[in-house]
């Protein structure tokens, strides 16, 4: 079952976002099976909007994208992060595929 992680954020420090933490952040998280399904500028429809970015991350399950997370190519961008980013992590489970609800139920 796929694992999605929700990042919110607003850019600090453009260049540092840039040039030292999404291209490098992006990369590990492919290491780890993640891929990036969307990144822009919220449009906020209710709520706080003091995060004013996100970005949506797939992993093919939590497992997947825990290790990623806590991986030592990733935490070694922590500083950095913090650097060009204000941000919220969040990670959902995906909801069961057809294929998976069936397995399960037989």
């Amino acid at each position: 079952m796929s694992a999605y992680v929700i990042v919110e954020f607003t850019v600090k420090d453009p260049d540092v976002y840039r040039e030292k933490y999404s291209r490098n952040a992006g990369q590990t998280a492919k290491e780890h099976g993640g891929e990036v399904l969307a990144n822009s500028d919220w449009e906020i429809l209710h709520g706080d909007s003091m995060l004013s970015s996100g970005a949506i991350m797939r992993f093919p399950d939590h497992q997947a994208a825990v290790s990623w997370y806590h991986s030592p190519e990733y935490q070694q961008l922590i500083d950095v992060r913090s650097v060009a980013m204000d941000a919220r992590f969040s990670l959902l489970d995906g909801l069961p595929t057809r294929t998976e609800d069936e397995s399960t139920s037989q």
